[in-house]
């Protein structure tokens, strides 16, 4: 298999399971009658997971991350505000739609981070063509929460 069908299966697997995370976090909240505490026991069990891979993977990997820049530590907050809204939101707004507008702000994020190389990203412009492609996307969101 050609290392991009596999990224792209890979990622599409990851896309799969964004919204089984939002349905059994928000379950697990509503559950504990705590979304926050849904959200910690998440961090919990990732973190132990990815200390079993790490193990395995590279385990002197993490020695070189008290000189990374501080920014790129951003990247943990900014899952934490996705796990903790999506645990308190899904419940009341549905895990579609709450996964919906998550994918609205992916696209264009993702647009706009590949447009200027942000944070080391692969340069691609956002030309008309994509621009268009994107703007379908989204008005496949819309629709999709059309009732």
């Amino acid at each position: 298999m050609q290392p991009t069908t596999t990224y792209a299966m890979i990622m599409l697997v990851a896309g799969v399971g964004i919204p089984v995370l939002a349905a059994l976090n928000a379950a697990l909240g509503t559950r504990l009658g705590s979304p926050v505490a849904a959200a910690s026991i998440l961090f919990v069990v990732a973190l132990l997971s990815t200390l079993l891979v790490l193990m395995f993977d590279r385990p002197g990997a993490m020695a070189g991350a008290a000189s990374a820049p501080k920014h790129l530590f951003l990247a943990g907050c900014l899952v934490a505000f996705y796990v903790l809204s999506i645990t308190v939101v899904a419940p009341q707004f549905g895990i579609g739609n709450a996964v919906f507008f998550v994918l609205l702000g992916q696209l264009i994020s993702a647009a706009a981070i590949d447009h200027f190389g942000l944070f080391g990203a692969l340069v691609s412009p956002l030309s008309l063509t994509r621009a268009s492609g994107i703007a379908l996307m989204a008005a496949g969101v819309f629709v999709t929460q059309q009732v």
